[in-house]
């Protein structure tokens, strides 16, 4: 019975993409010690179990999934995260007290715009929608005025379940006051944004469902703004909201007719959904892998105008889809996907490279029974190899981000051992790889010196060169 997690792991704690101890959740909030890991395409020997570990710390990583962009993306949704005080005083120095007095005037100001608020939503004399959109505009307005914004005094007033509420004023039969919803979605996202418990809050008073009919119409605004509520409601760690959402009647075909047709900021925020529900969600992934997104994805990495718009989410959901079963990696193997793919690990700017390779990487193994290394997939290592690859990632090994350096010593480990007739050393070679591997002989990272050392001495010993 398919579950709500990714497919069982392969790969043990501590060479997933990010460790849990090492980066904080996107609220703000650390992330917990965990004792699973992600599905990344290669890792060191170790002699414990981890046939379960990719579930948790899948979920985890979706939580700080290209945080600092993301991050930014929120920071333009807020209005003018300055605090209370005038743009003419920004740079004054202010002191605790100020900050707790400016704090104080914000609550009491949020406390009245959620009566306001309420007393708007019933009232039914003339100008009653715009009474409504004016008064979810100012609360929206102060929950995006701080750097802390007032979410708590809004809870204690019952801002919750009257956002939620006014979610229903863009169903079908209240398509008159979508201005309503848009407002009041764009509020919610902001919460969303704060940390686990809010959106556990949101979840619980059901906001799910109005957000994603908002998704249904072909309302480019409304669409966007109910997009980037959604991706901060659903984003985890707990896949339940991610599962709930692909099983709505009606999303699964908006998500891929807004991914075809929207703009590229539209699609962008669209894309974002799609991260999450195959970061989180075993059984979106499976639904979306039967669609046609993946020629989508193709399309939208083909034609994109801008490398720092959509090609970073793109990348992203097919990061996602390629650690998951081995027929979703022949589906991604077998497409034009991969010679984009390829292209993008050498042109790229470098964070995109990064999500390509874990692309790549993942393409060339397959899940292994018990401890042990991945199995290889060959027939796709042969042919990503052939197809000029294995630059690109020597020269990921070559970079001082850790990160991107293991991935490319992960890839050559898989080159090396893999490579029918033992030709592997010999390709290695030829891009210069033994010398980006020696660099890390005295490197302070005792990972990366140890598994670049290993390589080195296991295939490039003293009988190296010999036979040839």
């Amino acid at each position: 019975m398919l579950g709500d997690g990714p497919d069982p792991a392969y790969f043990e704690d501590g060479m997933g993409r990010i460790h849990p101890t090492d980066k904080a959740n996107q609220d703000g909030s650390t992330i917990a010690p965990a004792n699973q890991s992600t599905q990344v395409f290669f890792t060191q020997h170790r002699t414990n179990s981890f046939g379960s570990v990719a579930v948790q710390r899948r979920r985890e990583h979706a939580v700080t999934v290209g945080k600092e962009r993301r991050e930014a993306l929120m920071r333009t949704k807020r209005l003018c995260r300055v605090g209370v005080s005038s743009d003419e005083n920004a740079d004054v120095p202010v002191d605790d007290d100020m900050m707790d007095e400016e704090q104080s005037v914000l609550e009491d100001q949020t406390l009245k715009a959620v009566e306001e608020l309420k007393h708007a939503i019933g009232y039914q004399g003339k100008g009653a929608m715009q009474k409504r959109v004016n008064a979810l505009r100012e609360l929206r307005r102060l929950l995006s005025k701080s750097e802390y914004p007032p979410v708590e005094a809004a809870l204690e007033a019952g801002a919750m379940p009257t956002l939620v509420q006014c979610l229903s004023f863009g169903s079908p039969d209240e398509q008159s006051s979508l201005p309503v919803a848009e407002q009041c979605a764009w509020a919610l996202g902001n919460v969303a944004g704060e940390g686990q418990e809010l959106r556990n809050v949101l979840l619980s008073q059901g906001a799910l469902q109005p957000l994603a009919r908002m998704m249904l119409p072909n309302k480019g605004s409304t669409v966007r703004t109910a997009a980037w509520a959604l991706s901060n409601l659903i984003k985890g760690p707990d896949p339940k909201a991610a599962t709930e959402l692909i099983r709505i009647d009606g999303v699964p075909d908006a998500i891929l007719r807004h991914m075809k047709k929207g703009d590229e900021e539209l699609t962008t925020e669209v894309a974002w959904v799609v991260v999450y529900l195959t970061a989180l969600s075993n059984v979106a992934t499976s639904m979306l892998a039967k669609t046609d997104l993946l020629q989508i994805l193709v399309d939208r990495l083909a034609s994109s105008n801008s490398l720092q718009l959509l090609i970073p989410e793109s990348a992203w959901v097919l990061s996602n889809i390629a650690a998951g079963s081995v027929e979703h990696k022949k589906l991604i193997h077998s497409s034009e996907a991969v010679l984009l793919l390829i292209r993008l690990l050498s042109t790229a700017p470098f964070d995109i490279r990064k999500e390509v390779a874990y692309v790549l990487g993942n393409l060339c193994v397959a899940p292994s029974e018990g401890s042990g290394r991945p199995n290889l997939i060959v027939e796709h290592l042969v042919s990503l190899v052939g197809r000029g690859c294995l630059g690109g990632f020597v020269d990921l090994v070559r970079s001082a981000d850790v990160e991107a350096a293991r991935l490319g010593l992960q890839f050559l480990e898989l080159v090396l051992r893999g490579m029918p007739n033992g030709e592997g050393p010999k390709l290695v070679e030829t891009e210069d790889g033994i010398d980006a591997m020696e660099r890390f002989q005295f490197h302070e990272n005792e990972d990366l010196r140890n598994m670049a050392n290993e390589l080195v001495d296991k295939y490039f010993g003293e009988d190296y060169g010999i036979d040839s």
